[in-house]
Order: C-alpha cells, then sequence, then structure tokens
C-alpha cells in the first residue's frame, strides 16, 4: 500500500573538481513510498528549479539497474540500505517518515568529483582500455558445442562479466582499491578460451594500469563484495592475482 514519506536530505554539494564542497540540508515532503531514490532526488530538483536554485547534480541512464551510473552514498552504504540493488532499484520504502537521508559521491582520489554526487569513473575505462584485444580466427562462424567450455567455468565467467563498472567496491574499501572491478573483468575472459591468447599481458597491463589511475591495494576485508549491487565475488580477486603472478613469473 502506497504510503508518503516526509524527509530531511543532507546532501553533498560541490560545483567542481576545484572547488570546496559542502552538505546543504533540504526538506521534502509528500513522498510516496513508490517512488525510487532518483525518482525522489527529481522531486526536490524540480522544485529547486522552480525556486531558482541550482539542482542537484548526479549520474544516471538505463534506471534499470543495469548501467551503472547511478553511483552514490546513501547513509554511509554504496547505493543505500539494501543489498543487490543499485540507487536507481533502491525505493523510498525502505526509509522512515521523518528521517533524515545523508546523500555522498564516491570518496575515493581516483574518482574525483565532477560536480554534486557525479564523479568521473573514467579510470575504469582506461582500465579495460588497457586489457587490448582478444585474437579470434576469421572466416565462418563455428558451431557453438566445437569449443567445449567447462560448466563450472562458463558460469563463473558469466557471473564476473555482471560487472556494471558503477565503482560501489571502490567506494566500500577503506582503502579505494579497484581490484574486485578489475579481477572481475580480466576473469571473464581468463575462463573462456578465446581469451587466453593475451591473458598474460592482458593480467600485467591492467594491474599495471589500475596502479597507476592511483587505486589502494585490497584491504581484504570483503567490503566490495559486500556492497557489490550485482554480487561479484572476490573469487575473482584471486583469481587475477593467480594470473598476474603466472604471467609476471613466465616472461621471466
Amino acid at each position: 500500500m502506497e504510503g508518503h514519506l516526509n524527509l530531511t536530505l543532507k546532501i553533498w554539494r560541490q560545483k567542481n573538481t576545484q572547488t570546496a564542497g559542502k552538505f546543504e540540508t533540504y526538506q521534502v515532503s509528500g513522498i510516496s513510498t513508490d517512488m525510487s531514490f532518483l525518482e525522489m532526488i527529481d522531486v526536490l530538483n524540480n522544485r529547486l528549479i522552480e525556486e531558482g536554485d541550482d539542482p542537484v547534480a548526479f549520474d544516471h541512464d538505463c534506471r534499470e539497474g543495469i548501467c551503472g551510473m547511478c553511483s552514490m552514498y546513501i547513509n554511509g552504504r554504496p547505493h543505500g540500505p539494501n543489498r543487490g540493488v543499485t540507487t536507481c532499484q533502491l525505493h523510498m520504502r525502505s526509509f522512515k517518515d521523518g528521517e533524515t537521508i545523508t546523500v555522498e559521491p564516491w570518496r575515493a582520489s581516483a574518482f574525483p568529483v565532477i560536480k554534486d554526487l557525479v564523479v568521473n569513473r573514467s579510470a575504469f575505462d582506461r582500465i579495460i582500455a588497457a586489457g587490448g584485444f582478444i585474437s579470434v580466427n576469421t572466416g565462418n562462424a563455428q558451431d557453438a558445442n566445437n569449443l567445449p567450455i567447462n560448466k563450472d567455468n562458463a558460469d563463473d565467467a558469466f557471473a564476473a562479466a555482471a560487472c556494471i563498472g558503477c565503482g560501489a567496491c571502490v567506494a566500500a574499501c577503506k582503502n579505494a582499491s579497484a581490484m574486485l572491478f578489475t579481477s572481475a573483468k580480466i576473469s571473464q575472459l581468463a575462463l573462456l578460451p578465446q581469451g587466453q591468447i593475451e591473458a598474460a599481458t592482458r593480467a600485467q597491463a591492467m594491474v599495471a594500469q589500475m596502479d597507476e589511475e592511483g587505486f589502494g591495494a585490497c584491504s581484504n576485508t570483503g567490503a566490495c563484495e559486500a556492497e557489490c549491487p550485482k554480487g561479484i565475488s572476490i573469487e575473482n580477486i584471486a583469481r587475477m592475482n593467480r594470473e598476474y603472478f603466472s604471467a609476471t613469473f613466465s616472461s621471466k
């Protein structure tokens, strides 16, 4: 049954990367419990625009939990209080009437704030680009059963490929590590025959780029897996380490 909420919002406002930011407090009322969190911010922004104020900048695209754009810290947790969902999938029924909700951007030096709740996550793009291409045979397409793949490997590869690159793992980690993201991208290819030719150079190049971007080391606390909206397993980090060290020793 639909209800309505009156809420206090403490939202991080920051003009750009060069200026200091601060929390601003807003009151919103009559918020439907059936709204998504982003729809609630839309309501606030409509009011701010009508009042002649600058609306809160936030990233979004699909609003279906598949693009990874809606990256924000809500009450101290990436994507909010619910597990296995992105911010756009978080509904206001998860909050109580009269509650104060604190909203802020990802906190990582490798994710500089562009404006308000929007951060620059292009470091992730550069890590993926560092992985390079995949060699494939040209010609007629092969039948699927010509490339037998172990069922467990196929399942693990698909699970790793579910990563949407939202950065919640970085935001959750006390060291702002990108190990879960990088390992997921390495794992989805390391487990399949198509990714074997460049496997060694891929692991080395992506890890090197990750370090160059300024992400921290793995803290081994598992916060990344706990806050990942797609449930990416930290087993991928162990696999990435094996791939990396194997490539390092085999190149000597």
